[in-house]
């Protein structure tokens, strides 16, 4: 594995977001923001209004980040693995959804 990215698979790196993410405040603000991600999203393709795109994207980190310097107090896994981050708070979002993480 290389210096800057010890996390090859999304498998790998799940894990460890799931550790930075133990805070249940910070887990409820994660899946807020993803939730409402989505419904602007949604949105932006049903009116075709873009911006809301943009919206959405900066929305869902701010709430998400929020979690992370108030509860979590930690940095949060965007700035060093921004793919693995994303496809984790999505992921996130659907166990929480399901039961399998608890809100």
């Amino acid at each position: 594995m290389s210096k800057k990215t010890p996390f090859r698979t999304f498998a790998e790196f799940y894990p460890f977001y799931l550790s930075e993410h133990t805070n249940r405040i910070s887990r409820r603000l994660h899946f807020l923001g993803t939730s409402i991600a989505a419904a602007l999203l949604i949105t932006a393709l049903a009116t075709q209004l873009w911006w809301l795109a943009a919206v959405a994207l900066i929305q869902g980190y701010a709430l998400a980040w929020v979690g992370h310097f108030f509860f979590e107090h930690n940095k949060p896994a965007t700035f060093k693995y921004p793919r693995f981050s994303f496809m984790g708070d999505w992921r996130l979002w659907w166990e929480i959804l399901t039961g399998k993480v608890r809100f």
